[in-house]
């Protein structure tokens, strides 16, 4: 294993302390757990917007603290839930006055750890809520969509939660925001290689020359199948056709598109794969209304990328247009 490290088991608090220091105009941690918040938490008035999980995933989940996106964000070890006395820390933090919206993905221990922070809070007196994401179309079948991951689906519902809460909604209309956007997100990866865990030292799984990982999850999780390499345009239309078909998206939708490094895979590689999505996409007159390409939910340094798609209405139009300022993504 190369990786530039110290101490392995220290990798993710030396980390935060160097996000921190690079980014303290718009976080701070908390005192006493891993947790990161606004700088100007709490916003009186506005309901806050929680998430967390495993490091690992740079730029999520820290990478989107800021105005119009994240209010807090619970740390985990690599690929590990964090505990639920973070979050409830976070959650205590932004508290304005209506309340904290958990946004989580959905993964044993996360769904165990924010279910017990989420009481604590309510112990306190703070009204709180949650949305599992479960994007990963290559996690479970469509007959189980509730057993289903949360991947990089989960930054859509960041940004247009984010700006519903920006506007000062109520908890109950930023809830109904990200439970459309769950509903109608379907994210597939595949990979190449591994990650490797620091403290491990070795790839969470090894692939033949010529062997893909189809269905990949953001931790290494087994996918689909493990296929044979193909190209480009074979993969993409692999993925694609199997996303469309699974919500299923259809003539006259307009959607996102979302191509997204997991780690390791060039601009250069992600754009040919833009290229042939929306050559499918035009053939199946789908529209695309906005798109994204790069690194928004790493896996290490995982070689592969994931394709997403969400379907859209005019109040998702609005809320993906409305202005963000974050550490690792702004827009005006």
């Amino acid at each position: 294993m190369k990786k530039f490290l110290n101490d392995p088991f220290n990798a993710v608090d030396e980390m935060v302390d160097g996000f921190v220091a690079a980014h303290s105009t718009y976080v701070r941690r908390l005192e006493r757990v891993r947790t990161l918040v606004r700088r100007d938490a709490p916003v009186e008035g506005k309901v806050g917007l929680v998430t967390g999980g495993g490091s690992g995933h740079k730029p999520a989940f820290i990478g989107y603290i800021g105005k119009g996106m994240l209010d807090a964000v619970a740390v985990g070890e690599i690929f590990t839930s964090p505990p639920p006395n973070a979050i409830y820390e976070g959650a205590r933090a932004v508290d304005g006055g209506r309340g904290v919206l958990f946004l989580l993905g959905n993964y044993a221990g996360d769904v165990m750890n924010f279910d017990m922070a989420a009481e604590l809070a309510r112990g306190e007196g703070i009204e709180a809520e949650q949305v599992i994401a479960t994007d990963d179309a290559g996690s479970a079948p469509p007959d189980r969509v509730s057993n289903r991951r949360g991947v990089v689906g989960e930054f859509l519902a960041w940004k247009t939660c984010g700006a519903r809460a920006e506007e000062g909604a109520s908890m109950e209309e930023v809830k109904k925001v990200a439970t459309k956007v769950n509903e109608w997100t379907r994210t597939i990866g595949v990979a190449l290689s591994a990650p490797t865990v620091p403290a491990a030292g070795k790839p969470t799984f090894i692939l033949a020359e010529d062997e893909m990982e189809l269905g990949v999850g953001h931790h290494g999780e087994p996918g689909v199948e493990r296929v044979k390499m193909k190209t480009a345009d074979e993969v993409a239309e692999d993925l694609t056709a199997r996303i469309i078909s699974d919500l299923p998206y259809k003539t006259g939708d307009e959607v996102v598109v979302l191509i997204n490094g997991l780690g390791a895979t060039p601009q250069l590689e992600l754009y040919i794969i833009f290229r042939k999505v929306v050559e499918i996409l035009k053939a199946e007159r789908i529209s695309i209304y906005r798109s994204f390409i790069g690194e928004y939910f790493t896996a290490l340094e995982m070689a592969g990328f994931s394709v997403t798609l969400m379907k859209l209405d005019g109040e998702l139009k609005r809320l993906l247009d409305a202005p963000a300022d974050t550490p690792c993504f702004v827009q005006f």
